[in-house]
């Protein structure tokens, strides 16, 4: 999987509009009601990047988990990072039917 260009990672995270991207990542951070919430989003997280075979750089104070994804043998973004963001989306924030 290669690296894509800035242009590309740019026009991609028009899909996702509470990501940026800098230092060769995409990053996020989501704030929940409490520690206990935060926590249970991680563990769900953490069974899609197992799937995908893909593990991000994360952080967790209290109720923020902070994120950032880079395809580290690419050395930036990739198509693969983009698939977990997609991933991260709908855990975190479901879309309601």
């Amino acid at each position: 999987m290669s690296k894509l260009s800035e242009q590309d990672i740019e026009k991609r995270l028009l899909q996702f509009p509470d990501w940026e991207y800098y230092d060769d990542a995409i990053h996020v951070e989501f704030e929940f009601e409490n520690f206990k919430d935060c926590f249970s989003a991680m563990s769900r997280i953490a069974f899609e990047c197992e799937a995908l075979n893909h593990h991000p750089d994360w952080s967790n104070t209290y109720n923020v988990l902070t994120i950032a994804l880079s395809t580290h043998s690419e050395g930036g973004v990739t198509e693969k990072d983009f698939k977990l963001a997609k991933a991260i989306e709908a855990i975190v924030e479901p879309e309601e039917d």
